[in-house]
This record gives structure tokens, C-alpha cells and sequence, in this order.
């Protein structure tokens, strides 16, 4: 008889399920603080096992932009925050040069601890970390989403390149997304700093122009529904008001946009031109 404790069958099963559960608490989750209590607590893959700090993000639950990067170097898996160290501080400076502290937006990873030797992040990790992430994106709803690097566009935008993507605004699944260069290319290679803080300094223009988008179409709405209101009350009294004919302007309009015609002097009638008559005895008489 197998010993159901040694049978490997039944320990993945039993990881399965742990794994599900773990999933049904994150989306449960109402607060970032509770996502960043579950990562802290978080063993749902080998990284968890090499880790100083779990790294969760950090920034207020009303941020209008998310900056998503790819994962915790050396000194974030020592202080259990994303982007220090000179990356961070770059960031930093790009923040303030559009008037922005870090204090204002919300800095999360792709996943929330340090693989080693500060690798790259495999497949089966990221999608361990995912439901962090998508719950953080459901909570905090943001304006824009600033992409660093290319593993976080391949989050949204499966293999395409960053050096081709970068600066553009796109959207994908109702999110505005906004692909730049990861901070860390400016350090390695200087030559991609300017292109890294011109897309930067677009940013504000980029919310603002998403901002009378969404003032547009909420007018529109608001005009569509309070028409349709108008009609249906009109329906229900019974006095819905006449539709004007197609290419016809109705008379109130012409009154509205119409000059008086000026008044006319009737014509004057023509006088009588009288019959000669023959004078009589009396008028020769007066000459």
C-alpha cells in the first residue's frame, strides 16, 4: 500500500491546491497593503528561497501612473524596496525633471524577488508573481502605465522590441501603456540616456491628452443620456416632439437665424387721367 505522505503524485497536488488558494487570496485582496503582506509571505517559487526581502512596490493606493520594472537587484533584495541604488536614483531624477517624486507614483516589478546573480527573470517565475501584479493594477486602476525595460512590454506586448516600442502610447485590455527604456540601459550604455528622458519628459503630455479624451467622451455620454432621458419622458406623457424633415429647416430655426425683411411702401396707384370735356358757356366766358 503506497504511503500517501511519499507519493509524489499527491504532493503536487497538494502544491496545486496551495497554489490556488494562494491565487483566490490575492484576488480577494483589498488593499495593497494586504498584496504586499501575501508577497512577503509568498513560496510559490525556488526564488523565495534565495531572497533577503520579498520586494512588493511602494507608492500611494491613488497614484496616477504605475512604473512597472523587471525585478529586485542586489541592494532592493537588502532594503525590501524597488529601484534604489544608483538605478533608483536615476529614476529619481527623471521623476523630478517632470515635476514628480517618487512619493507620487506607485514602482512595482514584474516579479518581487531577486533571481540570482540578478539573472534574468525565468517564464515559470513571472507567472508565479503575476497575480500580485494584476491585483495591484485592479486596485490601484491608474491612469498610465509606464513599462521599463523590455520585460515588462512583453507583459502587455508579447516580443515585440523596446527599441521600436519605446515612446508610443498604446492600449491593450482597456490600460494606456507606455513603453520606455529601463533606467539601467542609461548606465550601461550612455547613449540611451537622452532618448530615456525625452520619453520621459512626454509623459505629462501624455496624461493630460488622455485626460480630454476621457472629458470628451464622458460629454458625449452625458448629452446621450440626458436625450434619451428627454425622450423617454416625452414618450410617457404622450407628447413626443415632432421630428423635423430630413433637409428641411423647421420655421422656429429660420426665425432664429433670419433678418426681418424690410417693410415695403405700397405702390402708389396710378391717377386717373381725366376725359377731355368740352368746356362750357361759362368757362369761355373767362377768357
Amino acid at each position: 500500500m503506497n504511503n500517501p505522505t511519499n507519493d509524489p503524485t499527491n504532493s503536487e497536488a497538494n502544491d496545486s491546491g496551495a497554489a490556488n488558494v494562494k491565487t483566490a487570496s490575492t484576488l480577494r485582496a483589498i488593499s495593497l497593503d494586504e498584496i504586499a503582506h501575501l508577497v512577503k509571505d509568498c513560496t510559490d517559487c525556488p526564488l523565495s528561497a534565495g531572497r533577503t526581502n520579498a520586494v512588493p512596490g511602494e507608492g500611494p493606493a491613488d497614484a496616477r501612473l504605475l512604473f512597472i520594472g523587471e525585478g529586485p537587484g542586489q541592494q532592493e533584495d537588502r532594503q525590501g524596496r524597488p529601484f534604489v541604488g544608483a538605478t533608483g536614483k536615476f529614476l529619481e531624477e527623471l521623476l523630478a525633471s517632470i515635476g514628480l517624486t517618487r512619493e507620487q507614483v506607485f514602482i512595482a516589478n514584474m516579479i518581487k524577488c531577486r533571481p540570482p546573480q540578478n539573472r534574468d527573470p525565468s517564464p515559470d517565475e513571472m507567472s508565479s508573481c503575476s497575480k500580485y501584479l494584476d491585483r495591484q493594477i485592479e486596485l490601484l486602476n491608474p491612469e498610465l502605465i509606464v513599462t521599463l525595460g523590455r520585460f515588462s512590454l512583453g507583459r502587455f506586448f508579447p516580443g515585440e522590441s523596446i527599441t521600436r516600442a519605446r515612446g508610443k502610447v498604446r492600449e491593450k485590455e482597456g490600460r494606456f501603456i507606455y513603453p520606455i527604456m529601463h533606467p539601467a540601459a542609461a548606465l550601461h550604455r550612455q547613449e540611451n540616456r537622452s532618448a530615456i528622458m525625452q520619453d520621459f519628459k512626454n509623459i505629462p503630455q501624455v496624461l493630460e491628452k488622455l485626460a480630454q479624451d476621457r472629458s470628451g467622451a464622458t460629454q458625449s455620454e452625458t448629452s446621450i443620456a440626458e436625450t434619451h432621458e428627454f425622450d423617454q419622458a416625452a414618450e410617457d406623457s404622450g407628447q413626443m416632439p415632432e421630428t423635423p424633415t430630413a433637409g428641411v429647416i423647421p420655421a422656429e430655426q429660420l426665425d432664429m437665424f433670419s433678418m426681418p425683411a424690410p417693410a415695403t411702401e405700397p405702390e402708389p396707384r396710378p391717377t386717373p387721367v381725366a376725359e377731355p370735356v368740352a368746356p362750357t358757356t361759362q368757362q369761355l366766358s373767362l377768357f
